[in-house]
């Protein structure tokens, strides 16, 4: 990581934060904020400087979301913001929110922004490694929600009334040390399952993928809050100068019509989940589900107005979402295929043969009668991913491939995986040919 900093600060990126993770053998480093499309090229710089240097010390950098079943995936966060061209963040809230009236117009319009166009946030960071990750482990749901906090939720709700007159104050931290000064309490407040959270003058974006580009799911942003910006101006032209009352009325007006958006819970619970459903908010749980949103005529209007993409430029843009989709889901069932039965299918059968040649007692009969149905087991797995991966390449369509990719060909390569999985706490060591589960994760 100190390797890492030097490089990137030699290369002008601003490297901050540097830090260990959750899962064993994870990091996390964070740049100062930049410009969109500077960090955005500096976000591409960041992971393949990060991939030279980790061959340098004979390390591997995994970028893939979800290298590891049952530890937390790896993801990016997007943290965003607007300002003025003098550079005045338009996002910084003041000690008196509810006093801050262009500050709460922006906040409505992201409001209904995300609210108006979830789909398509939602499909900004939609990839085949990004399915793995969503849904825990330091990675919101593919439900798009906002939080804001208990002190702009306040807010929020009174100005849904009509309008807002006080903002809940922060207080003191209680450290109970006497010797120590008296620290002031931030008033905002952070939920690490929310998809997208606001905090303290940004909102922070935490669905991309660690593997992806942060440049679409960016842009994906800025156009649907430059929507939502569009009819607002287009409100406010309706006014009077000054006339704060219409203000008000026109930003109670937004957060009615879009309050389901907001949401301050567990992400990652049921019990939100089914709550989703009735607000009406979309769930799509993967690539597959996720990318039609871009293919409407919603979305074709919102890149185009803005001069972003054509209809034909984002159409291209969704056929090699798709492509990729299927490519890289092929690639890792033959993957699987490849390993399954040429590594661990000859692995397990010459087990077998030394236990068969290491004399009858109980034990070792035991073993044998549970690897030779596990081996069965693993012939069979091996045939039905072979199977669903053929039926996939037949499907007609790209969509019909993709959608059998997603609801058979992954579902038989996990079904393939457990098995793998069991043997591999069966096989010998000295037979096994790759570095088993806890040798990867806790033995460097």
């Amino acid at each position: 990581m100190m390797d890492l900093d030097r490089e990137l600060w030699r290369l002008g990126i601003p490297s901050k934060t540097r830090h260990n993770e959750v899962a064993p053998a994870q990091f996390e480093m964070a740049p100062v904020y930049e410009a969109t499309s500077v960090g955005s090229d500096h976000n591409m710089i960041v992971m393949s400087t990060m991939r030279r240097l980790a061959h340098q010390h004979d390390l591997m950098f995994l970028v893939h979301e979800k290298p590891f079943r049952g530890i937390n995936g790896s993801g990016k966060h997007n943290n965003w913001s607007m300002a003025t061209n003098e550079g005045e963040n338009l996002l910084e809230p003041g000690h008196d929110p509810h006093a801050n009236a262009q500050f709460l117009a922006f906040l409505a319009a992201i409001i209904r922004g995300v609210n108006t166009h979830a789909d398509i946030l939602r499909a900004s960071v939609a990839d085949a490694g990004n399915d793995h990750r969503l849904g825990a482990n330091e990675a919101p749901p593919a439900i798009v929600s906002i939080f804001l906090g208990a002190q702009l939720e306040d807010v929020v709700e009174q100005l849904e009334g009509g309008s807002a007159s006080t903002s809940k104050k922060g207080g003191a931290l209680e450290l109970g040390v006497t010797s120590m000064p008296v620290l002031p309490k931030d008033a905002t407040d952070r939920n690490r399952t929310s998809p997208f959270a606001f905090t303290g003058n940004k909102f922070e974006f935490r669905a991309v993928g660690s593997s992806a580009p942060i440049y679409w799911p960016q842009t994906a942003l800025n156009a649907i809050v430059a929507d939502s910006l569009e009819e607002l101006a287009d409100d406010l032209d309706k006014l009077k100068p000054n006339d704060m009352a219409g203000l008000s009325k026109i930003l109670a007006t937004i957060i009615k019509q879009n309050k389901q958006v907001l949401f301050e819970g567990n992400n990652y619970s049921e019990e939100w989940h089914a709550e989703a459903a009735r607000r009406g908010l979309p769930n799509n749980t993967s690539t597959v589900d996720a990318l039609p949103s871009l293919e409407t005529a919603r979305a074709k209007k919102l890149f185009s107005k803005f001069g972003i993409l054509s209809e034909r430029e984002l159409a291209s843009r969704v056929e090699i979402n798709w492509e990729r989709y299927v490519k890289v889901s092929n690639i890792e069932a033959n993957c699987a295929l490849d390993m399954a039965k040429t590594m661990i299918l000859p692995a397990a059968a010459q087990y077998l043969g030394q236990l068969a040649g290491a004399g009858a007692s109980k034990g070792i009969a035991q073993v044998s009668v549970k690897i030779v149905a596990l081996t069965d087991s693993l012939v069979d797995a091996i045939h039905a991913l072979e199977h669903a991966q053929h039926a996939a390449h037949e499907a007609g369509s790209l969509h019909a491939e993709a959608k059998a990719f997603k609801d058979k060909v992954i579902p038989a390569q996990e079904a393939l995986r457990d098995v793998a999985d069991e043997l591999e706490t069966l096989v010998a060591d000295s037979l096994w040919p790759l570095p088993k589960y806890r040798e990867l994760l806790f033995q460097y």
